[in-house]
């Protein structure tokens, strides 16, 4: 509060309460009075006013009746009705819907009333205080998804001009040992250009609200295949494909996109060095859920690492792929939608990944 001085508005249609009030109250608050409900939604628009007290039984708008209308124009103060045990059904009333914070039974005591606008002003300064809170945290949040936008594009730029150049020199170059060094740069311009479509995938799954909208996994699978294909050799793989969608889903793009990046990713770059290398995705979406399994014949991952493997930056290998966040958003994306997923893996002999999702509908959230 900082010392700032509560504002008390008071209604009463009798002239000698709202005296009485007045010299009672005002060296410790500053005091609005009012003789009817008109006076008083006046004021209400007009003051800045933290705590209104109303007599219930006024003629015209009965004390509830006055908090219904006040609370259209101007519903932060806090409310306290002024009633006699003959009003109980009326206090009730009020109570239930929301419209007062307590109600005082009369005549009132001086101390009872003091007390009573201390600890309801404290409810509207918390209240203030939270709402500003979450104005900043707005701001902040819409202020963090342009920085996050804007850093990967300015750093994609000069990593896309870098390794453009790269290819262009290769090209002209017959000396070996130059050329192993243009490799070395494309390796790294690779690895950074990853590690930059990570970190939007990470914020994505984690620090985005959903945008639900209508899912066509088979467009969504293709789309992924295609870049999948761009960016990893898949030459020696021998991949499976299935979607099988027989009802409308709705969910979050993005963060099915990052679901099955990391998964797919996972599956190629933890494979075995020597034999046959497989992958298989599958898709079924019936009766409002979608099961997407991912499998390969990979490395595996050892029994005490299962439980670490979705922790952000956990490996569960010392092979030098990942940055350790790439199931941790897996399984961040999939919670947020209310979904579920369940890992079985073998050491040696490979990995399935099964996530469970339901259909959402944007009124949930």
């Amino acid at each position: 509060m900082s010392g700032q001085k509560i504002h008390v508005l008071y209604i009463d249609d009798e002239d000698n309460n709202l005296k009485s009030f007045r010299a009672s109250l005002r060296k410790d608050f500053k005091v609005f009075t009012a003789i009817d409900a008109e006076e008083g939604l006046k004021i209400a628009q007009e003051e800045e006013v933290h705590v209104v007290i109303a007599d219930q039984r006024m003629p015209g708008l009965t004390g509830t009746e006055f908090f219904e209308q006040m609370v259209k124009i101007n519903p932060d103060p806090i409310r306290i009705l002024l009633t006699g045990y003959s009003d109980i059904a009326s206090v009730i009333d009020a109570i239930n819907k929301g419209e007062v914070y307590r109600f005082i039974d009369k005549p009132w005591n001086i101390e009872q009333i003091k007390n009573s606008i201390k600890n309801a002003a404290d409810i509207y300064f918390m209240r203030r205080e939270l709402k500003e809170k979450n104005l900043k945290l707005k701001k902040m949040h819409s202020e963090m998804n342009q920085f996050v936008y804007s850093l990967s594009h300015e750093l994609r730029g000069p990593l896309m001009s870098i390794s453009g150049v790269s290819k262009l020199a290769k090209m002209e170059l017959s000396e070996p040992n130059m050329l192993e060094y243009f490799e070395m740069i494309d390796t790294a311009t690779g690895k950074l250009d990853d590690f930059i479509y990570k970190m939007l995938d990470f914020y994505r799954s984690t620090k985005i609200d959903h945008k639900i909208s209508p899912i066509d996994f088979r467009e969504i699978v293709d789309n992924q295949m295609d870049a999948y294909r761009e960016k990893f050799n898949l030459s020696h793989f021998h991949i499976d494909v299935q979607v099988n969608q027989r009802d409308e889903f709705y969910s979050d793009d993005a963060k099915i996109r990052v679901i099955l990046n990391n998964l797919f990713s996972n599956a190629v770059q933890f494979q075995k060095e020597e034999g046959e290398k497989r992958i298989s995705l599958t898709v079924d979406v019936s009766e409002g859920n979608a099961v997407i399994v991912v499998e390969d014949n990979g490395i595996g991952i050892e029994e005490r690492y299962k439980e670490e493997v979705f922790n952000l930056f956990a490996r569960a290998t010392q092979k030098n792929v990942g940055t350790g966040l790439g199931l941790y958003m897996v399984k961040e994306a999939v919670e947020q939608m209310g979904g579920q997923i369940i890992l079985d893996s073998q050491p040696n002999e490979g990995t399935t990944m099964t996530v469970h999702l339901p259909t959402l509908h944007k009124e949930e959230f």
